[in-house]
């Protein structure tokens, strides 16, 4: 063939080529760069099974959705926090859920990666922040869940110590919050411009006292000696209610060293297996699931869907809310059957 020909021929080719990949390129509706994968970060608040089953969801999401999506959980509270945050950002990641630590302190660290990037929380909110929306369940309405729970294991009334990682972070003083207005028998209060009972100060109502609420920023030797010093100063405690994941074995398992279990009731957050063991052998009355595994899973949705330019994925008035789910010894054992099947990718 003719050399000229031969290159014509070439640059005829060449051009229909890219001519292809430019109607390709802008049907596809979407904002990111071809070829590139998107990479989608999930922070969380520390280092707990409890987050074990939100990275479940975060993978399923991941596959689906088409990203690199990573879990970061800081050992160390804020600081790590932080640092994580710094990390990702310099690394240029397409997307990032937080849950803060500390909302209030926590702005600033907020508002610049959300300068930088899609950022939106989970868990637990910082809606003073410029995060985009918040993925999560309504934590008073769940601490008014876990308030009936108590009201129905100690129908006569009693004292009620709570315990809790900090309270630091929204979603315990929320849980918290609802836990003694529901006990207390007051209105249900709107999550803005809500008012907190202060801790160190008892609340008494006409058939619940609600005596402390013990913090143990989230040291787990610590969750159990704070129970053995319970079980020990209230000869008369009715009933314990543990806020986060990791509270509630560390309950049981003092009231067990003291045997109690069974005799001081037991309320619970989460779904961690010594939980669900407990409700199934009837030392822990129920617990409030907030689903950690749709946390995951939508917190990938809503950001991978960002990323592309796709604002439909973003909730209503920016709060997507995963409804809670109450176990007790009747519903337990399905229950646990198939948050396995979630936490195995099934």
């Amino acid at each position: 063939m003719n050399p000229l020909r031969l290159l014509t021929t070439a640059l005829c080719c060449a051009a229909l080529l890219v001519t292809s990949c430019k109607k390709s390129e802008s049907s596809s509706g979407g904002t990111a760069k071809p070829g590139k994968k998107l990479r989608i970060a999930y922070v969380t608040n520390g280092v707990d099974p409890f987050w074990n089953t939100a990275a479940a969801g975060v993978r399923a999401a991941a596959k689906e959705f088409d990203v690199d999506a990573e879990v970061h959980m800081p050992p160390k509270g804020a600081v790590d926090q932080k640092r994580i945050v710094e990390s990702l950002l310099i690394a240029g990641v397409d997307g990032m859920a937080i849950s803060p630590v500390d909302a209030k302190n926590q702005v600033d660290m907020i508002n610049q990666a959300a300068s930088m990037t899609k950022v939106i929380t989970h868990d637990s909110d910082a809606p003073d922040s410029k995060r985009i929306c918040f993925v999560g369940m309504n934590n008073y309405n769940a601490g008014r869940a876990a308030g009936k729970l108590v009201k129905e294991a100690i129908p006569n009334g009693g004292k009620v110590i709570l315990f809790v990682g900090r309270l630091e972070q929204l979603n315990a003083q929320q849980r918290r919050q609802g836990i003694i207005d529901e006990l207390l028998d007051r209105p249900v209060q709107p999550l803005a411009g809500m008012t907190y009972d202060p801790p160190g100060k008892p609340q008494v109502g006409a058939k619940y006292t609600v005596l402390d609420t013990r913090t143990d920023n989230f040291d787990y030797q610590r969750a159990k000696s704070n129970a053995e010093d319970a079980i020990s100063a209230v000869p008369d405690l009715a009933c314990m209610v543990g806020l986060f994941a990791y509270n509630p074995p560390n309950c049981l398992e003092a009231l067990k060293a003291a045997k109690k279990n069974g005799q001081i009731k037991l309320v619970a957050f989460d779904e961690q297996n010594a939980t669900l063991q407990g409700i199934i052998d009837g030392d822990i009355h129920g617990t409030v699931s907030q689903q950690p595994y749709q946390y995951g899973y939508n917190s990938v949705k809503i950001l991978a869907g960002l990323a592309r330019g796709d604002q439909s994925v973003l909730p209503k008035d920016g709060f997507l809310e995963v409804p809670i789910v109450q176990v007790r010894k009747n519903n337990a054992q399905s229950f646990w059957t198939e948050l396995k099947k979630l936490q195995a990718g099934q």
